[in-house]
């Protein structure tokens, strides 16, 4: 939309606040300030939303792999032949071999439910999600033989066990005696604490060589999962489907989807939802936009009628009202996009502070899952929330435009 200068000039004219026209600049004021709260609250909550999925996708994958081979009973014994054929598998990664089993751990006195997990050394030192969040004390200690485990954060703190105390696993399924079944119990040392960020995970975990896992929970050579790596966590249902077969009367293969289905349906469905919701905040203040075109048309109604008398014409009037409506809007939309980078950068300082205040945990991990508030800005997603704006807020400029442009010079100024 191209403007002449006396329609640019007009524009800036309409823009600032004339003789008696205080109360029409207060609420053009309050419809930008309405946008820019719109548009910073929509670019926030989409970005945490997003930040959510994508740290629980990165932690929980990075723990549990794309896709996992699992026994019925809890036992593969010829995972070996499984592993080669998944590796050879187009579009597989890495096939690593797993035990996990709950367990009970004593420590200082305290019991506590655990998961244990064994992993071969290498599997761990290649592992980038637990050996870029070790805590305390050097995963490099937990080697097979050693005597030594790793443990989640928060199961160090609820066991009061770290890097050089003692802990005591308990397998249910111990030896036999005349008396009946006498649990087998083995004391390790605590060489390493992580923390991956996800409240379930840093409760429960410890993480013991393969050699020392299987000993422990008496498995022989037998692993009990196989993790999966694919080049595309998008398309696992299709890169897995040749391994079915394979493993047919043995185990099944479950990908990440159906291990988390709940927990990201429900996450897309609340991101959808808070979109809509929060959306309407901004037709709200596209609503003020108008009302305050329409307060600025009658108030100018005289104004218009000599200008038509003058020559302006009908689209000139339209285009004049369109810029000043539109501007309104593209400024409130800066602003709140500078309001959104601005409380993402700081958005843990805002919890932290919040909390302070009014002395309530916020950002309870044990609800959330996550430690931190995370925050992932989608630059299209961004764009698609500033486009909407726009449109909206030209929209809104239609009417007001097309009654300034409709004015009669005749009507007005009759009786002048």
């Amino acid at each position: 939309m191209i403007l002449n200068r006396a329609e640019r000039m007009l524009a800036r004219r309409y823009l600032l606040p004339g003789k008696g026209e205080g109360f029409i600049f207060l609420v053009a004021s309050i419809s930008l300030v309405a946008v820019a709260l719109g548009v910073a609250a929509l670019i926030i909550v989409m970005s945490v939303m997003n930040g959510f999925r994508a740290e629980l996708f990165d932690k929980i994958v990075g723990l549990n792999g794309h896709a996992v081979v699992q026994s019925y009973d809890g036992r593969l014994s010829n995972w070996q032949q499984i592993a080669e054929q998944a590796k050879r598998t187009p579009g597989v990664t890495s096939a690593i071999p797993l035990i996990e089993q709950p367990l009970m751990a004593t420590a200082n006195g305290r019991f506590e439910g655990v998961l244990v997990r064994g992993m071969r050394f290498e599997d761990i030192r290649a592992n980038k999600t637990i050996m870029g969040n070790v805590r305390a004390g050097d995963m490099k200690s937990v080697t097979p033989g050693s005597g030594m485990v790793a443990l989640g954060s928060r199961l160090a703190d609820t066991l009061g066990a770290y890097p050089g105390s003692k802990i005591t696993l308990w397998n249910p399924e111990g030896r036999s005696t005349v008396v009946g079944t006498v649990p087998r119990e083995v004391t390790y040392t605590v060489g390493a604490v992580f923390e991956i960020g996800v409240y379930d995970y840093d409760k429960a975990f410890v993480l013991l060589p393969m050699q020392d896992a299987q000993e422990l929970l008496l498995t022989g050579d037998s692993v009990g999962m196989i993790e999966i790596q694919t080049q595309n966590p998008d398309k696992v249902d299709q890169i897995v489907a040749p391994l079915r077969k394979a493993v047919q009367g043995q185990g099944a293969i479950v990908d990440w989807r159906q291990m988390n289905s709940a927990l990201f349906q429900a996450l897309e469905i609340e991101r959808v939802a808070m979109f809509v919701v929060l959306s309407l905040i901004v037709l709200v203040a596209v609503f003020n936009i108008l009302s305050s075109l329409i307060m600025l048309v009658r108030a100018k109604t005289r104004d218009i009628a000599i200008l038509r008398t003058m020559g302006s014409s009908r689209s000139g009037m339209m285009k004049v009202f369109v810029t000043v409506g539109v501007t309104i809007g593209s400024l409130g939309i800066v602003l709140g996009v500078i309001l959104g980078a601005i409380f993402l950068f700081f958005r843990q300082n805002v919890v932290d502070a919040i909390q302070a205040v009014t002395g309530q945990n916020l950002w309870d991990p044990s609800v959330r899952f996550l430690t931190d508030l995370p925050s992932k800005s989608d630059p299209v997603e961004v764009a698609a929330i500033v486009i909407t704006a726009l449109i909206l807020s030209f929209l809104a400029t239609l009417y007001p435009a097309y009654k300034a442009a409709s004015t009669d010079p005749v009507q007005v100024l009759r009786y002048e």
